[in-house]
């Protein structure tokens, strides 16, 4: 099927396959960049959005996420919607397959289906981040008792984000600061070489600094293999005691078949986030191949992609590649700490653990050039598109 211009008939059609945070910034940045030149569908086949950033203070009491009804914010973004997930691609005829069946013409496919987080260490409890969080909420009860000596907060390698592994270990040191007589030695076990050193060597240290101060243990360098009889197997190392263990999860791509992915899921993408290997897709967020798996990040690459679009479509952009910046708001059960960085490398005399934003801020977890603004429109007053309300994490 031939683009819109070359058709020279109405509006280029636009399907995004993922109504995350990623497909909710493409939508709103194409209303703005390509306006009536591009007609947006979004599908998914979830009716609710979950605001999964604040979802790390639910199990300390310090937060709750907030849900938004799907139809609504997706007109709101100046989309339809309809929810029902895409399963498959045709991409030499520009057809999209849906659970249902449903076969879609589009000029553009966006794939925004995320990521699907998986059981990572035997014998641990993942923290999920919106699903049932019932242990981990019953392990900061016992932490709050006092009936745990030992507890370790770690994570699987490969790709994700690290942010909440270390926001739930503050939050728990905070915790501990607050209780009387409970004595508990907290310890997080990570892959990475230093405290999110994907931030750069300068931010890394300063975490590190935070976390000693606030007296949490860090073992870098370190895969956490299963946890057994009260000891959580390491590689490298000897065995850690432990009375529980909280782990992220590990995450895999949400394939769409059709789309070129590599062994875990992933897509590769090139500067403009266009799926390699095919012509008219592109992916962004969490499934896309950037190692990087943040809201902040899946924002700039829906911004990458819908500028591409745009002008393809015949708007007067100038298309803008994908060039990371990391910003990060880090809840640590006191004031705030913000992350800058750049994950490209060379960078990191530039990073930074500071108390006051290096970007303009109102105090959301998700820096997003669209999104941003947009939730914090929905958040002001009784808005009937948001189904539950949050108290924010100091």
């Amino acid at each position: 099927m031939a683009a819109a211009g070359e058709r020279g008939r109405g509006p280029a059609r636009v399907l995004i396959a993922g109504g995350g945070l990623a497909g909710i910034e493409a939508a709103l940045a194409l209303r703005d960049l390509a306006g009536g030149k591009v007609e947006v569908e979004m599908r998914d086949p979830r009716r609710e959005f979950a605001f999964r950033p604040f979802a790390v203070g639910e199990p300390y009491g310090a937060a709750r996420v907030f849900r938004y009804e799907m139809a609504a914010l997706a007109e709101r973004c100046g989309a339809s919607f309809h929810p029902d997930g895409i399963v498959a691609v045709e991409p030499e005829r520009r057809l999209a397959i849906t659970r249902d069946g449903e076969r879609l013409p589009y000029d553009h496919l966006l794939v925004a289906t995320g990521a699907r987080m998986l059981w990572a260490v035997p014998g641990a409890i993942t923290f999920w981040g919106v699903a049932d969080e019932g242990q981990v909420g019953e392990t900061v009860a016992d932490l709050r008792a006092g009936r745990l000596r030992n507890l370790v907060f770690t994570m699987p390698g490969g790709q994700g984000w690290a942010l909440p592994l270390y926001e739930l270990a503050l939050l728990g040191a905070s915790e501990l600061a607050k209780s009387d007589g409970a004595r508990t030695r907290l310890t997080v076990v990570t892959p990475e070489p230093a405290p999110l050193a994907l931030f750069g060597r300068r931010a890394g240290e300063q975490m590190a600094e935070l976390l000693e101060r606030r007296g949490v243990e860090v073992i870098a360098e370190t895969h956490p293999v299963a946890f057994e009889r009260g000891r959580l197997r390491i590689a490298p190392g000897e065995a850690i005691a432990a009375d529980a263990v909280i782990s992220l999860p590990r995450l895999e791509g949400r394939r769409v078949a059709g789309v070129p992915h590599d062994a875990d899921g992933f897509v590769g993408v090139d500067e403009h986030c266009r799926a390699i290997g095919v012509d008219g897709i592109f992916a962004v967020g969490d499934v896309a191949g950037f190692p990087v798996k943040q809201g902040g990040i899946a924002t700039q690459q829906a911004d990458a992609a819908a500028s591409l679009i745009a002008a393809e479509a015949g708007a007067e952009v100038d298309p803008e590649p994908f060039d990371p910046v990391l910003r990060g708001v880090l809840w640590t059960g006191a004031e705030p700490r913000y992350l800058y960085g750049r994950p490209t490398g060379g960078h990191g005399d530039a990073s930074g653990l500071s108390e006051e934003p290096r970007w303009e801020s109102r105090g959301g977890k998700v820096i997003g050039r669209y999104l941003t603004p947009f939730l914090d429109s929905l958040a002001e007053g009784d808005d009937p598109v948001r189904v539950a309300r949050f108290r924010a994490a100091s």
